[in-house]
């Protein structure tokens, strides 16, 4: 739960080539699904590229739209670099690991790699399941639907590709703090759903599942959420369970250098990879009883920030630049040495950035009552060498906040570039 802030979702920092929020006239039909209620402007930018601000503007008070609107906004399926990595965050998401089945090769994997992208182009633009539609989503527009497709380490040797396998898709080290269960974590392949309606994000889910036939069974899956856009009277950083402010420092598509820090350059190794990013993906439960047993104040040292405001406590409000050295009348630093946002600036490990993008979840309780809940962390990366694993070791050696959450389950994942028209998602390596 690195702290890395969630870009505000604009067109004005869509990377060329990225999905954008795309709104039907007031007389528009979808072919899947009629949407009523989708005249007038939201005032919102759901869908477009920019991060995890969640969206970008909250509409007046006096011109507040229909809550049907939210379900007009569609994500292209086409473009450089895949759907929800830079798309904004979503109010429902579903990640899933599936392994190829006995027998199942190259051809088997290219064959479902088409089906899927198929399907995920056509839930997408609001349209209806090539076959065996359920109606699940029937009544829903596309509400900013999206579906990403990654490959484990494990996949290369299923389909006869190693040598086409990334070095930087070697499997991440242990950490001291891990608990992870291995029937959870890795896999073969893996696909992330995001969506603004639960319905929309379980019929995509439900379908690609179904798409899978006997090529592919799944070998885990989680349920994540955010809070809803426009839930909020002004754009804000998402919270977690916590209740903290978490993603202040997230870098941002209007950086010069976000491509290069989050992307495989067109020219990078493989070149199949090229404008692919790689995911981590890690279920991150969070002791709320301990947790919530601690002062507000015992809270905000161990975070490095203000609770209410995201700030960090050496002043200023949430994008103000942290003072490291600031000290207080009896000589002791404002920000402790082992608060979590200390240790996870950029500044404090080399420059390493990943673009966090993750959901919250709650999987209920155990007989005592104790909140199986957490967060699903993903962040994207060019090279999680370089981003992910210098932070998490670091963390690993004296974050404060790991006495209060516990990784249980882990992944590592190549995704590659956008699919385009005409193309399937994987198609350049596949078929090399």
């Amino acid at each position: 739960m690195a702290d890395q802030p969630t870009p505000e979702a604009t067109t004005e920092n869509t990377p060329p080539g990225e999905a954008v929020s795309q709104k039907p006239s007031s007389g528009g039909v979808f072919s899947r699904r009629r949407l009523l209620g989708t005249a007038g402007a939201t005032g919102l930018a759901l869908g477009a590229a920019g991060g995890a601000a969640g969206y970008a503007a909250a509409p007046a008070a006096d011109k507040a739209a229909p809550l049907t609107s939210l379900g007009a906004d569609t994500v292209m399926f086409h473009g450089k670099h895949q759907p929800g990595i830079t798309t904004a965050l979503q109010a429902r998401g579903h990640l899933v690991a599936f392994d190829l089945a006995a027998g199942a090769g190259r051809k088997e994997a290219a064959a479902l790699l088409r089906r899927w992208s198929t399907t995920a182009q056509r839930l997408m633009a609001g349209q209806a399941a090539a076959q065996d539609d359920t109606d699940v989503a029937r009544d829903a527009g596309p509400s900013s639907l999206t579906v990403t497709f990654g490959f484990g380490n494990s996949f290369f040797a299923r389909t006869g590709l190693e040598k086409q396998r990334p070095v930087a898709l070697d499997p991440l080290p242990d950490f001291s703090s891990d608990h992870l269960d291995k029937a959870r974590s890795n896999g073969d392949l893996w696909v992330q759903i995001g969506a603004d309606d639960a319905l929309v994000a379980f019929h995509a889910l439900r379908t690609l599942q179904k798409d899978a036939g006997s090529a592919a069974r799944v070998r885990w899956q989680m349920n994540g959420f955010n809070r809803s856009p426009g839930a909020t009277a002004q754009p804000m950083t998402a919270r977690n369970l916590m209740g903290q402010v978490d993603g202040t420092r997230n870098p941002k598509p209007s950086e010069s250098d976000f491509d290069r820090r989050i992307f495989v350059p067109a020219a990078g190794d493989p070149a199949w990879m090229a404008n692919g990013s790689y995911a981590v993906v890690r279920r991150i439960r969070m002791l709320l009883d301990d947790w919530e047993k601690l002062s507000v104040k015992a809270q905000e040292d161990v975070v490095g920030r203000k609770k209410s405001t995201g700030a960090p406590l050496t002043g200023g409000t949430e994008t103000t630049a942290m003072n490291l050295d600031k000290t207080d009348a009896d000589g002791n630093l404002v920000v402790p040495l082992n608060a979590h946002a200390r240790i996870t600036r950029p500044d404090q490990n080399g420059g390493a950035a990943m673009l966090r993008r993750p959901f919250s979840f709650h999987d209920g309780f155990d007989t005592d009552g104790v909140p199986d809940a957490g967060l699903l962390f993903v962040c994207w990366q060019a090279d999680p060498l370089r981003g992910f694993v210098p932070v998490q070791r670091k963390l690993d050696r004296g974050d404060a906040l790991s006495t209060f959450i516990r990784h249980e389950a882990s992944g590592l994942f190549a995704v590659p570039g956008g699919a385009a028209e005409g193309e399937y998602v994987g198609q350049r390596l596949l078929e090399a």
